[in-house]
């Protein structure tokens, strides 16, 4: 039973296939129809007759600016805290803030590093908290990036001093 179902349904798939007629109206236009008319032609269609359209892919605000982005020279600035400043804090958490100038408007992200690894995730802001980060000598470095993560400007390295009183 099901042999014969599938057998009849492949028929009937081969007979639903679209016929396509030409004709000529007595102002001499040409039409195209599926369904037949007084003299019309049945038109062949082959592969290469079917129209393939391929639409270039939208531009994205993101995408304008980051070529407003990459036609510019940025600087990052750290402003806090100061060169080889000490940063007293018992609990190793301090504040980092950078400037981008010119100003940007866009939407761009920031990312800091520490001694060279990069520390939290890329944000919108330009104030980062750091928190439990070991006493000691640091290096400070804050990126400037695009949406899609490229780099496009850095700050110089700024040289901090963390202190943590000890316990006597």
């Amino acid at each position: 039973m099901r042999s014969l179902t599938l057998i009849g349904l492949m028929l009937f798939s081969m007979l639903a296939q679209a016929v396509v007629y030409k004709w000529v109206d007595k102002d001499g236009k040409v039409h195209y129809s599926d369904e037949p008319q007084p003299n019309a032609q049945i038109v062949e269609l082959k592969d290469k007759t079917l129209n393939k359209i391929s639409l270039p892919q939208p531009k994205t605000d993101i995408d304008d600016v980051n070529q407003a982005i990459e036609s510019i020279q940025y600087q990052v600035n750290i402003t806090a805290p100061n060169e080889e400043e000490t940063v007293r804090d018992n609990n190793g958490d301090f504040e980092v803030v950078a400037t981008i100038t010119p100003e940007l408007k866009g939407q761009y992200l920031m990312a800091i590093k520490l001694d060279g690894k990069p520390i939290g995730q890329p944000q919108v802001g330009n104030i980062f908290q750091l928190k439990n980060i070991d006493r000691g000598q640091h290096t400070l470095v804050v990126d400037a990036m695009t949406q899609n993560g490229k780099v496009f400007a850095s700050s110089p390295p700024r040289k901090i001093f963390l202190h943590q009183a000890t316990k006597r």
